[in-house]
């Protein structure tokens, strides 16, 4: 096997790195060159000239964090060795906060790390959501998470965990119209569908959260959801609003 990466191969790689615009440009920067090393030199001379003004104009999301990679390194050591932690983190609304919590997963999604956790004075099963980013000091305990993580679905987490907004989790099912069904399913990883009759999809999908809610209005007139009841009144009580924003009445 070839121990060298391709042109195309590294491309693609580097393509990701800019576009996920996670990182900081000097980490960006180290982390292509040493990817580079692993070329050979005929195709690291394509590369340089093939992302070389993509890099130059590369905007990096804003980070409270010194070092993003420092902090994901410190946060995978807690999760493999079962420890407690207490972090220090800032809110979205620029409140500082300590929680101690349970790590228990990283994932990245839409120019974020989050770190998936839960609270210790709190239930087991309500996952909340910390941008790694936001993180200023991680503070390990002696404390090893308790039994209840041992049968801990990672993966089943990853794909209910979409949006990263805290709540309960919940089966929705809604019906869809759009032109393509395909982009539905890779954005809900648990969404199935149940009919299709005329173009119109019926589909279901468990999720955590209410981030949900936001993807679904962004979605307009081609998405209706039908259940469950609580979460229709919660849609309805949304576009309501809206409407009443632009000066109409629904």
């Amino acid at each position: 096997m070839d121990e060298f990466l391709t042109n195309k191969e590294l491309f693609a790689a580097v393509e990701v790195l800019i576009g996920a615009r996670a990182f900081s440009k000097e980490e960006l920067l180290t982390l292509t060159s040493k990817l580079k090393k692993f070329t050979t030199v005929e195709d690291r001379l394509k590369l340089n000239e093939l992302i070389r003004k993509e890099l130059y104009h590369y905007a990096e999301v804003k980070h409270d964090c010194e070092s993003i990679m420092d902090t994901l390194w410190k946060l995978i050591n807690c999760i493999t060795e079962k420890r407690e932690i207490t972090i220090e983190y800032y809110r979205m609304d620029r409140a500082w906060r300590t929680h101690r919590i349970r790590p228990a997963s990283l994932m990245f999604t839409d120019y974020y790390f989050y770190l998936i956790a839960f609270k210790v004075d709190e239930e087991p099963d309500n996952p909340f959501y910390f941008r790694v980013d936001r993180i200023k000091h991680i503070t390990t305990h002696r404390n090893k998470i308790g039994s209840y993580t041992e049968e801990f679905d990672e993966g089943l987490l990853r794909e209910r965990s979409l949006f990263m907004w805290p709540g309960k989790l919940r089966t929705i099912r809604f019906q869809y119209t759009g032109p393509s069904v395909q982009a539905v399913l890779d954005k809900l990883p648990t969404a199935k569908i149940i009919e299709c009759t005329a173009g119109t999809y019926l589909l279901e999908a468990e999720v955590y959260g209410d981030g949900i809610k936001m993807w679904l209005l962004s979605q307009g007139r081609r998405i209706n959801v039908l259940a469950p009841v609580e979460f229709v009144q919660e849609m309805r009580a949304e576009i309501t609003a809206m409407c009443e924003m632009y000066g109409t009445k629904q």
